[in-house]
């Protein structure tokens, strides 16, 4: 693979997700202050061209930010001649968006520009500027570290990896991410206190090698030779990414040793940059390296047999997909936007199951929409996830955990709270004795990312979830359609999904008919049309608003 460095990646737009996916702005038309100087050697130093696609920015409608350009003079003569006032706009540090500069709150997430979510994480108030004092209240047991089940990795020299030029718009995927995490668990004592560190080290060539290409790996190990460089337009890297994206797959490595040999029950892997985009061959989508293949790969070289991964990233992890697609002992299972295959990064389609004897080994869920939440979650846990991941009976669990489907994600856009993910983690909890990593993948929203991973964490510790989501869950109709499709596919592999394919089906159709009873109602009773124009109008706005919500 080849690195591209800056000025060359700056010659065109920087690729945008459609409907919100992963996103990179486009690169400032003004020469970084390095010059050539910094450059990769043979490339010139020439001015990058501005790019005209749309940015976070008027994806959100920064285009009617405050612009004051006011300069006529105030005639009171009794009055001082003031300098107008200036107002430089500011992008919140919650979603990254940027906000006029006499703002106080970030106008898409609500967050006070100078909130103290990176000392507290979501613990801290989103509405008042950090005071540097919380108090939380602690609900669980006297567990400490020394004899905690559960077992966390982090380091903080992950947190250099970052894109090197400053622009006006942050990158999403930014070292703040793992800020807001780690701060929300020491401020909830959850780590350090009650779960057990582990020391990380940077991962061997040669374990690399077990997932990618002699190429890929010294590819990304070039780049710790220039001061900024791209593997695609939205992939960066600096001098310190490679370091950063080794000790990443190192801690998920050592983390899967320890849970699949019984020296911890389960563990949280507290990693960037992600990787579930990352290939055999090539780094894309924020990912260098994979680290839930490479803990895979781990677990089974320390003795597991069959491995599940379990990705409800918002993505399709094409990477993981790609890697394990032949191999029918570990088991790949993803529930991401498709949205037939215009949301990044296009794969993942529901029939996409495996190939060359590695068919069924593969299962994906497709959401064909925006907006999927808690109960679409769980409905496709109850009659996909559990029953194929149940009947494969895997060894080992990971969880390529991104948090980008979480509600108020700039990305994802979809409504999945921390309630939702902490009962995903709890079903999969039974399975092959509570063996379970969790590797954080995406998620740019640092009070919805850092809320989510502590729910996960608890859940992990052993505390049972308070939330009030229904155990035989409800889906929304295009949840239930995908669902539907899913297991009309995969029963010809795992044949005791026929039953609840017939049992829904039946649902289904029940349902259509249903909507088709409640259109001819609406048709059949009907308020006279003519009161919309004479003195009965009020009375008709209500009968019809009535009859309609009734039909609902």
């Amino acid at each position: 693979m080849v690195v591209e460095t800056l000025e060359r990646s700056c010659e065109g737009s920087k690729r945008r997700h459609v409907n919100g996916g992963d996103v990179a702005v486009p690169c400032s038309g003004d020469e970084l202050s390095n010059g050539d100087i910094n450059a990769a050697p043979g490339v010139s130093a020439k001015r990058a061209r501005v790019s005209r696609e749309m940015t976070f920015e008027d994806i959100y409608g920064a285009d009617a930010l405050l612009n004051d350009d006011d300069d006529e003079e105030d005639d009171c003569d009794w009055e001082p001649v003031q300098a107008p006032v200036e107002f430089v706009n500011w992008c919140c540090v919650n979603c990254t968006m940027s906000n006029p500069g006499d703002m106080v709150h970030c106008y898409i997430c609500g967050e006070h520009k100078e909130s103290g979510i990176l000392r507290h994480g979501y613990l801290a108030s989103p509405f008042f500027k950090d005071t540097g004092l919380i108090e939380v209240e602690e609900k669980y047991g006297g567990s400490s570290s020394a004899t905690s089940s559960t077992a966390v990795g982090f380091d903080e020299r992950m947190l250099l990896h970052s894109e090197f030029e400053v622009k006006a718009h942050p990158h999403p995927e930014r070292p703040d991410r793992l800020r807001a995490i780690a701060a929300s668990l020491a401020t909830a004592g959850v780590f350090p206190g009650r779960c057990l560190p582990i020391n990380a080290r940077e991962i061997t060539k040669q374990e690399l090698q077990m997932v990618h290409t002699s190429e890929h790996v010294d590819a990304v190990d070039t780049t710790s030779q220039l001061l900024y460089s791209y593997f695609t337009s939205d992939t960066y890297a600096n001098e310190y990414s490679a370091r950063a994206a080794r000790l990443a797959a190192g801690l998920c490595a050592d983390l899967a040793t320890e849970i699949f040999t019984g020296r911890v029950k389960n563990g949280f892997a507290l990693v960037r940059p992600p990787g579930h985009h990352a290939g055999i061959r090539h780094a894309m989508g924020f990912c260098l390296h994979n680290n839930a293949a490479v803990a895979a790969l781990v677990a089974q070289a320390a003795g597991a047999k069959k491995v599940l991964i379990l990705d409800w990233d918002v993505h399709h992890g094409n990477g993981t997909q790609e890697i394990f697609e032949q191999n029918k002992s570990v088991l790949y299972i993803s529930l991401h936007r498709h949205e037939g295959g215009h949301f990044y990064p296009g794969t993942g389609a529901a029939d996409e199951v495996g190939t060359n004897g590695g068919e069924g080994y593969c299962v994906n869920v497709p959401w064909s929409c925006g907006g999927v939440g808690d109960k679409d979650y769980i409905f496709a846990f109850q009659h996909v996830v559990l029953p194929i991941a149940s009947a494969f009976s895997p060894d080992f669990v990971i969880v390529s955990a991104g948090f980008d489907a979480a509600r108020g994600d700039p990305l994802g856009c979809c409504d999945v709270t921390p309630a939702g993910y902490s009962r995903m983690t709890q079903m999969l909890g039974d399975l092959c004795g509570g063996k379970m990593l969790v590797i954080l993948e995406g998620g740019y929203n640092l009070r919805s990312i850092s809320s989510s991973a502590t729910a996960v964490i608890k859940v992990l510790l052993g505390e049972i979830p308070e939330n009030n989501l229904p155990i035989a869950a409800t889906p929304s109709r295009e949840g239930l359609q995908t669902v539907l499709d899913v297991l009309n596919i995969q029963m010809k592999f795992w044949p005791s999904l026929a039953i609840s394919y017939s049992k829904l089906l039946s649902e289904w159709e029940a349902r259509l008919i249903e909507n088709k009873k409640n259109q001819m109602k609406r048709k059949l009773v009907r308020v006279p049309t003519w009161w919309k124009w004479g003195r009965k109008k009020l009375l008709y706005k209500f009968l019809s608003a009535r009859m309609i919500s009734r039909s609902k």
